[in-house]
């Protein structure tokens, strides 16, 4: 039998300790050297989200009667979002648990799109690259619809094979701005003429690009067109707690128009306890996430996320220059926060496990094998220590001295 609720409570000195002792195992993500589910921008943004997360962790954003605040923090954050994102009048959105949510609330809305607008019954499919994010398939299997996933063409969506793809059952078309394995950005205008043609809802998932590609392309990089400003763009996903630097979980679906979103929005009341509306898949929505994303966001202001994300760039534009002087070939090419790269004579997954010893955790490409960084502010510090130990790495694995391969698994 597994742990039973104990009979009586442990003191929070004695629970707080076995928590840290727990906490010995995790990944040293404090050091710089995780390079996945972490976002470091710094102890200034972490104090913020700490400080304002804890000031509402009892708040409900379930109900905006009673919490105008969060509210007017909700309105904020998505108004600041799509401003970024070159929304017109008359867009709209809402603060989700994370991408996952943000997307399935996207499908949900097309979907619903389809049938009320245009008349689409019956089965109904998703048109995707092979490169955009398993939620899809999530979002597709929740809703049993057929999800067609497209070869990519030099690790971008294939737009001609994905024209090849529709039919009269298509409810979506979807882009990555940028992907996670590859962390390139698809080509969102050619999606976009295409949808047009077609007649198709398009989706951008900018889960990772949508709160860094603005800046960096404020602070001088040629970020093509990706965002609300392409005409076909119906709807996007961007992840707050990525390179908004928020606190989990927090992420925004926004939509070309209300009218839009209004197809999103989940509607009761038909049961006795009144009335119940909620505009994601979550009924209680914790306070805390959306008063987090309001601090930080107006804390941060365009000049701090400018800094932040300069940061970041320049700690990739290092490792990129750094890893092909070891011989790696880099995959496409990156312009934001992700970059993945690969070796033509050696495994790179034994060297990740010859990094792993060295405390670093990772992501891995399958197609091709390849090492994967997400990189965050805080890793412009460590790029140095990165690379030497690549290095070893390397060498040990040409010496014969491999490492445990890792399974490339995003979980």
């Amino acid at each position: 039998m597994g742990m039973t609720l104990p009979e009586k409570g442990t003191d929070w000195a004695a629970l707080k300790s076995e928590m840290q002792s727990r906490a010995q195992n995790d990944v040293k993500w404090r050091d710089g050297k995780t390079a996945v589910y972490i976002f470091n921008a710094g102890p200034d943004v972490a104090e913020v989200q700490k400080e304002a997360y804890t000031m509402f962790m009892s708040e409900n954003g379930l109900g905006p009667m009673a919490f105008p605040s969060l509210k007017q923090m909700e309105d904020e954050v998505v108004a600041m979002g799509l401003s970024l994102l070159h929304a017109p009048e008359g867009a709209a959105g809402n603060i989700t648990s994370g991408g996952t949510d943000s997307i399935t609330m996207a499908v949900k809305a097309a979907r619903d799109y389809a049938r009320k607008e245009k008349g689409v019954a019956g089965p109904c499919n998703i048109v995707a690259p092979w490169s955009a994010h398993p939620a899809f398939d999530k979002a597709a299997k929740m809703m049993e619809i057929e999800i067609r996933r497209v070869p990519c063409a030099d690790l971008l969506a294939d737009v001609t094979a994905m024209e090849q793809a529709v039919d009269a059952n298509t409810i979506m078309l979807v882009g990555s701005a940028p992907c996670f394995p590859y962390g390139l950005i698809d080509p969102i205008e050619a999606l976009g003429a295409m949808a047009e043609r077609k007649n198709v809802w398009l989706h951008v998932d900018a889960c990772v690009g949508g709160y860094i590609a603005p800046f960096v392309r404020m602070n001088g990089a040629d970020i093509p067109p990706f965002d609300f400003a392409v005409p076909a763009v119906h709807s996007m996903s961007a992840d707050l707690h990525k390179y908004g630097y928020c606190a989990k979980g927090a992420s925004t679906v926004l939509f070309r128009s209300d009218a839009l979103r209004a197809h999103m929005i989940f509607d009761c009341a038909d049961w006795p306890g009144g009335r119940m509306v909620t505009p994601t898949l979550a009924g209680t929505r914790p306070g805390g996430a959306i008063a987090a994303a309001w601090a930080v966001m107006n804390f941060l202001g365009v000049e701090g996320y400018r800094a932040k994300h300069k940061l970041v760039t320049d700690a990739r534009e290092a490792i990129e220059a750094g890893v092909t002087k070891l011989g790696f070939r880099i995959l496409g090419r990156p312009q934001l926060g992700l970059i993945a790269f690969t070796h033509d004579e050696v495994d790179p997954f034994a060297v990740w496990g010859k990094l792993f010893e060295r405390g670093w955790f990772t992501s891995l490409t399958t197609e091709p094998k390849g090492l994967h960084l997400m990189l965050s502010p805080f890793h412009a510090q460590v790029t140095g220590t990165y690379l030497a130990d690549l290095e070893w790495a390397l060498g040990e694995v040409k010496a014969g001295n491999a490492g445990k391969k890792r399974e490339a698994r995003y979980s």
